[in-house]
C-alpha cells in the first residue's frame, strides 16, 4: 500500500503531466487533502483550492446540495458525494476537475455508516459538469485521526484514478 505521501506525489504528477486544474470539496476530511496536496512545490499551478463544508448547511449553500436529498440519503450517500462534486466544479470555473468526499469517521457513528466515506470525482466536458466516478469505501483504521489519513488518501487516490481512465 502507498503511502500519503506517495500517492500525493503521483497525483501532482498526474495534474501536470496533464495540465489539468483540481478543486476539492472536503466534508470529512476537513481540508487535509487540499493541504496535502499543497505540500508539494508547485502545485499552484494545478490547486485551484477546497470548500471545507462539514456542516449540511454549508453544503447546501456553497455546493447547491438539495436539502430532500441530505434529509432522504443522509451527508454520507453517493446523491451528496455527487452534488458536492458537481457544486464545486460548477462554482470553480478554473478548475477542470473536481474530487469530493463525504463520511462518517465516528465516534458515534451509526453502526452502517461508522468509517464509510464516499468520493466522488466530476469533469469539466465544454458547458456541462459530468461525474465521472463514484465510490463506497470502507476505512480500515479505526480512530478518527488515522480514518481522516486514510480518507484523503482514498480521495487522492480515487482523483488520480479517474484522471487517467477518464482524461485519454
Amino acid at each position: 500500500m502507498q503511502s500519503l505521501d506517495e500517492i500525493t506525489q503521483a497525483l501532482a504528477r498526474t495534474l501536470a503531466d496533464r495540465q489539468l486544474r483540481v478543486v476539492f470539496a472536503e466534508s470529512c476530511t476537513a481540508g487535509l487533502a487540499a493541504a496535502t496536496l499543497a505540500s508539494v512545490p508547485g502545485i499552484s499551478a494545478y490547486l485551484c483550492g477546497s470548500a471545507v463544508t462539514y456542516r449540511e448547511q454549508t453544503k447546501q449553500d456553497w455546493l447547491r446540495v438539495s436539502a430532500e436529498d441530505l434529509a432522504r440519503f443522509t451527508a454520507v450517500s453517493e446523491p451528496v458525494a455527487r452534488q458536492m462534486a458537481t457544486g464545486v466544479l460548477e462554482n470553480t470555473v478554473e478548475a477542470d476537475v473536481s474530487a469530493a468526499i463525504t463520511g462518517h469517521l465516528g465516534p458515534e457513528a451509526p453502526a452502517e455508516l461508522d468509517g464509510v466515506v464516499y468520493v466522488a470525482v466530476a469533469q469539466r466536458q465544454a458547458q456541462t459538469v459530468r461525474v465521472t466516478s463514484v465510490e463506497r469505501v470502507v476505512l480500515a483504521t479505526s480512530t478518527r485521526s488515522e480514518r481522516q489519513r486514510e480518507a484523503t488518501g482514498v480521495l487522492l487516490n480515487c482523483l488520480k484514478s479517474s484522471i487517467e481512465t477518464d482524461f485519454v
